[in-house]
């Protein structure tokens, strides 16, 4: 495996057809501290109105390669365009309308994700949230940016911050006015509990808020004394002592629907039943553990009760 500084970065754009991903992506290619000269290829998955112009580039380093169709996105190919370029770098125009699961699938060997932006038209944007709500959600469950374009004075920002909110705490906001202002969204997304406390209650209709927070900043949460209602599960896989706990988490829709659980370890010996409804009560440690392949949040068990199912067993966000 190639260290980290060897792998190729993907810069990877995200957005619906006339959200300003070109533009964007233009600018940036005509600003010389990140265009010195760095050998790029472009896959172009979205051809809009606006087009890339190379002559305004001060570097034209780049092999520009159009991706008609989702089909066309397969590890061999991507591997073969990297063979034949040979990149210092990859950005990505990607379609909207294609699931970014497909890419991810495709990505050349030897490259790493290096920064995902969201473009979106504010004009528009409701409607699609609307119309095509899983495909927003797809693109903004991995921006580290989301920008909102042509953004008028009418527009409501904490209409468009709940939105984004229902799905990356993470995620920056920007909004670009049509008058030529920019805003950095600063709205305060408090958490429905203490997270300064030493123990800290979950209560059914949080838990979504607080899963997702604790997998994005688990060590928030390192030393931390959680109570909580979650469903069971095991396999043989697991070591001894060991089980998930967790809820079905909805983000947007029925279809994707899944389990997300965190580890917990009862050092006791009192491993419940598999597929059981329990309130638990453990402490929190930020480690490495295999059924993480890396570190993550390991909750060690002081006490189980049984417990009834909440009453939406399914949790959500909203």
């Amino acid at each position: 495996m190639p260290n980290q500084e060897e792998y190729i970065p993907i810069y990877l754009f995200l957005g619906f057809l006339e959200s300003g991903k070109t533009k964007f992506i233009q600018e940036t290619l005509e600003d010389r501290r990140f265009n010195k000269g760095e050998k790029t290829l472009f896959l172009l998955c979205e051809e809009g109105i606006e087009e890339i112009d190379l002559s305004r580039l001060p570097k034209k380093n780049i092999d520009i390669h159009v991706i008609d169709d989702v089909s066309e996105l397969t590890e061999q190919k991507l591997n073969a365009l990297v063979e034949q370029s040979k990149p210092e770098r990859i950005i990505v125009e990607y379609n909207g309308m294609w699931n970014l699961n497909d890419f991810f699938q495709a990505m050349p060997e030897g490259s790493t994700i290096a920064q995902v932006m969201m473009f979106a038209e504010a004009p528009t944007f409701m409607q699609y949230n609307s119309n095509m709500r899983s495909l927003v959600v797809d693109k903004l469950n991995v921006a580290e940016m989301v920008v909102f374009n042509r953004f008028d004075e009418s527009f409501d920002p904490n209409e468009f911050h709940k939105v984004v909110r229902g799905v990356s705490r993470r995620a920056e906001i920007v909004y670009e006015y049509t008058d030529g202002r920019v805003a950095y969204d600063d709205i305060e997304d408090p958490l429905p509990f203490d997270v300064e406390a030493d123990e800290i209650t979950v209560k059914d209709n949080d838990f979504a808020l607080w899963y997702r927070d604790i997998m994005d900043d688990p060590s928030k949460y390192d030393g931390k004394i959680m109570h909580f209602k979650a469903l069971t599960a095991k396999n043989a896989k697991f070591p001894v002592n060991t089980f998930a706990v967790g809820r079905h988490i909805m983000t947007c829709c029925v279809e994707d629907i899944q389990y997300c659980w965190l580890v917990a370890q009862d050092d006791r010996g009192h491993e419940p039943a598999n597929q059981q409804w329990i309130n638990i009560t453990g402490k929190i440690n930020v480690q490495k553990h295999k059924l993480y392949r890396g570190k993550g949040p390991v909750l060690f068990v002081k006490d189980i009760t049984p417990a009834q199912a909440p009453e939406k067993p399914v949790a959500t966000f909203y």
